[in-house]
């Protein structure tokens, strides 16, 4: 839709995700592994297992490591390659483990939130990894002093006091199971737990995962020669050689041992898979519900071009997420596709503060504009989607100042007008520009000659999932799981003082 252009402004100084904690974009969930294959060399087979996921969370990483008789866990701040090396990947050996890259969703950024949680029980240890957010982790956690209450809970088996994430809450009731094999606590347990989660965790002896009867997270199966691969994504499978056996089912529970993979329901599957992972958050080369999500963008990409076309010279994308879309685009529109942008790709998370002069720079440090592509250009900036809209000012002001005579934004999702509560950390509501703008408000702010969003039905159908199997609630508002009252919702749900009170299970030593 065309949109009137605005004054042109001077650099505001804002910076992007790649530098600046406070303008981020949609944050992706986290990336979970498991394998049970003796004979391998399990943490490293984890380790590039987690390395092919790591674009699901950057903050921390961590590895346990079975060999029968004890889990060892090791688990640091940082990306995969930062937190592991040979050493340390060497000292890890046994038939069994489980691997966990975080982006934080509940409980603050900090080692001690870091995955998997290890947690003794009364016959030996589990360890622990999730994808997703729970949305009754304050319930969960008052079973957790009730049982202590009952006198059922040795003060010894307490998660550690700094501990303030919905997956420690988890780990420490899974661990509670007097009388009761793991398994049947977690079958006893999982249909109390709601939100979304994909859980793998582990024993001595046995790897066990479970998804919620939503499915709203990713989570598949996969074989090995010698053993059995459970992981967020396919592309996690194929990086060690793991053959892609099926989606693990809404409200299954597997577990796989010396006996072989035995499988059962916890709870009837109500599908509602994420849409936004279609969008964004999966990894193109990965397939989910049966469609290669780089196919899928591509056919939203071609969606976009019919419904909003544009008189223009050049399809760019911004890498990497806005690639297969804006292919998808050139193909509809007739339109030559170019590479008008360069990524760094090595930009990730950095803990070094920028300096005045490179927040000036801001977008610069993810992407470089290429000059004599785009100088004289009427160009079409393909992207996946706009939340608070400062990456997209950014990024048309850089355009523009490389020369490109007109820029016309397609966005591959439509407006994201409402919070997740699933797994994804998206703004505020009040900070997503979509929920106070217009699209022609949206549209001037950016300061582009022309907006347009993919429609939520054709969304919908690129994907080739059937529309009441999907989570759309960051689009349309609909959550497919009633939420709680607000105050018992919130990243730092467990942090904050009247929880800290209520909760000293948790917080207090």
């Amino acid at each position: 839709m065309p949109c009137p252009s605005p004054q042109r402004k001077g650099g505001d100084g804002r910076l992007t995700t790649a530098i600046d904690p406070h303008d981020q974009g949609p944050q992706d969930a986290c990336g979970v592994f498991g394998v049970w294959a003796p004979g391998e060399d399990v943490a490293k087979l984890t380790y590039f297992g987690l390395y092919a996921l790591q674009h699901r969370g950057q903050e921390s990483a961590g590895i346990a490591v079975s060999n029968g008789r004890q889990i060892l866990v090791y688990k640091d701040m940082g990306l995969v390659s930062q937190v592991f090396d040979e050493s340390t990947l060497e000292s890890l050996k046994g038939h069994l483990a489980v691997g966990h890259a975080r982006y934080s969703t509940t409980g603050a950024s900090t080692w001690h939130n870091a995955q998997p949680t290890f947690h003794p029980t009364a016959t030996g240890s589990i360890a622990l990894a999730h994808n997703g957010n729970l949305i009754n982790t304050a319930d969960l956690a008052q079973m957790v002093i009730d049982d202590e209450a009952d006198g059922h809970l040795d003060l010894q088996m307490r998660m550690p006091p700094t501990s303030t994430n919905d997956t420690s809450v988890v780990t420490q009731l899974l661990a509670h199971h007097p009388g009761q094999t793991v398994e049947e606590r977690a079958r006893d347990l999982l249909p109390q737990i709601r939100g979304a989660f994909s859980f793998i965790w582990m024993d001595e002896h046995t790897l066990y995962a479970a998804r919620d009867p939503q499915g709203i997270r990713p989570l598949v199966l996969g074989r090995l020669e010698r053993g059995w691969v459970v992981a967020s994504e396919t592309a996690a499978l194929d990086i060690v050689g793991a053959s892609f056996i099926r989606e693990v089912e809404p409200g299954e529970l597997i577990a796989v041992d010396e006996e072989g993979l035995r499988t059962q329901r916890f709870a009837e599957a109500a599908p509602k898979h994420c849409l936004f992972e279609f969008v964004y958050l999966a990894r193109p080369d990965t397939v989910i519900t049966d469609q290669r999500v780089h196919s899928v963008r591509v056919e939203i990409g071609r969606r976009l071009a019919k419904a909003f076309p544009a008189d223009a010279d050049l399809v760019i994308p911004v890498p990497e997420s806005g690639t297969p879309s804006a292919i998808g685009y050139a193909e509809a529109s007739g339109i030559p596709y170019g590479m008008g942008l360069v990524k760094n790709s090595y930009v990730g998370r950095t803990f070094i503060q920028p300096s005045q002069t490179i927040r000036q720079l801001g977008i610069r440090l993810k992407l470089n504009p290429l000059r004599d592509v785009i100088e004289g250009k009427r160009l079409v900036v393909v992207d996946d989607s706009i939340v608070r809209g400062n990456t997209q000012r950014s990024l048309v002001r850089m355009l523009r100042e490389a020369g490109a005579a007109e820029v016309h934004v397609r966005i591959s999702s439509p407006p994201v007008k409402w919070p997740c509560f699933y797994g994804i950390d998206f703004a505020t509501r009040a900070e997503l520009i979509a929920n106070g703008l217009t699209n022609d408000e949206i549209c001037r702010s950016i300061d582009a000659d022309s907006l347009g969003y993919i429609d939520l039905d054709d969304l919908i159908e690129a994907t080739s999932v059937p529309k009441p199997d999907l989570c759309r609630a960051c689009f349309d508002g609909i959550y497919p799981i009633e939420l709680p009252e607000a105050d018992r919702l919130g990243k730092h749900l467990l942090e904050t003082p009247v929880h800290a009170t209520a909760l000293p299970v948790l917080n207090n030593p």
